[in-house]
């Protein structure tokens, strides 16, 4: 097996045919050789521009990711500025925040107190004019406050203080329905009074003769013409007489004992007393303290019924003008402002 080929490789060549067939082959071997030639030619001059493109699009390529590079990084440091303003611009968020929220509280506080030092004033306001109301007897400082007031609660414009000015404006309506007593009519008739104590006859006075009440009274009957002048006074003083006669007794229905048995000297006191109650009235008028002169017109009226003679015309109109004035003290009371003072506190509680 080892020895053929060795044969082979020794054996003689032959030498190549002569004539046109040699020919042939030689042209067609330079024929092959020249497009060989050629596409070897061809193929490198399209690896050449093959290189190029790529070498191109390889510089391309380069210059893209350098500018992106550079374009990333220029937004890494775009978006880090970002960030750092982000930041900057919340912190100064939270600040303007912090210092909206102070200054709501700082707006909030001062309209709190505002309103308290208006709710403060308008109360402190009303009971200086009720104080005024109380001394002088007249409605018009109250009235004048409480206008005062609604005026500032309506330019204030605050809703918390809405009740305040409704129950103002009830007080008001109150108020214009309220009447209110003259004082100084009151007073000119508790003075009338305490001059007429000392003309008042009281029970255990004598009893004044017939004669005596027609000349204080009415006129007594006149004789008649025809009869002479001798006759006349005759008439006359026999009517004297039996009158007088008539006052030496006297029958009576005696409901009171001790103030018919009252000593003369004590009648001094019993008016004085009198006079004491009714300028104590009048002083509690002038007090504003209508309890109290209520309740001394009342001892007062109880003294005059007792101790006086409830048929004298006197003692009648002293009893009236002391039942007028009980009546007149009872409408005196003026009208109180609860409702505005119970919404101002509820309005200073912040309720």
């Amino acid at each position: 097996m080892s020895e053929q080929p060795t044969a082979a490789h020794h054996a003689p060549v032959a030498p190549p045919a002569q004539g046109g067939g040699g020919h042939f082959a030689l042209a067609l071997a330079t024929m092959l050789a020249l497009a060989g030639l050629a596409s070897s030619a061809l193929l490198w001059q399209k690896l050449n521009h093959i290189q190029e493109q790529l070498a191109r699009q390889s510089a391309d390529t380069g210059a893209h990711a350098t500018e992106a590079r550079t374009v990333a990084r220029q937004a890494e440091e775009l978006a880090r500025e970002t960030a750092a303003r982000l930041t900057v611009a919340e912190t100064r968020v939270s600040e303007v925040a912090l210092q909206r929220s102070q200054l709501e509280e700082l707006i909030q506080s001062l309209s709190r107190s505002r309103d308290e030092n208006l709710v403060v004033d308008i109360e402190s306001g009303l009971r200086l004019a009720q104080q005024q109301t109380q001394l002088t007897g007249s409605l018009e400082p109250l009235v004048a406050a409480l206008k005062s007031a609604s005026q500032r609660i309506e330019r204030a414009a605050q809703p918390r203080l809405g009740p305040v000015q409704r129950a103002i404006e009830r007080d008001l309506d109150r108020i214009a329905r309220a009447s209110v007593t003259d004082t100084a009519g009151l007073l000119g008739r508790m003075d009338d009074l305490v001059r007429q104590v000392d003309d008042l006859p009281t029970l255990n006075a004598v009893a004044q003769s017939s004669a005596m009440r027609r000349a204080a009274g009415a006129p007594a009957a006149t004789p008649a013409p025809a009869l002479p002048w001798w006759q006349a006074q005759l008439h006359k003083g026999w009517e004297l007489v039996r009158d007088e006669a008539r006052g030496l007794v006297r029958v009576s229905r005696i409901d009171q004992p001790e103030a018919v048995l009252l000593a003369p000297d004590q009648e001094f006191f019993l008016r004085e007393n009198l006079k004491l109650k009714l300028l104590n009235a009048r002083l509690g008028v002038l007090a504003r303290q209508f309890d109290s002169a209520r309740t001394d017109v009342a001892a007062a009226t109880a003294a005059l019924n007792k101790y006086f003679d409830p048929a004298s015309r006197r003692t009648q109109n002293a009893a009236t003008m002391l039942q007028q004035m009980q009546t007149h003290l009872k409408a005196a009371e003026l009208p109180r402002l609860d409702e505005t003072f119970a919404a101002l506190t509820t309005a200073a509680a912040g309720r």
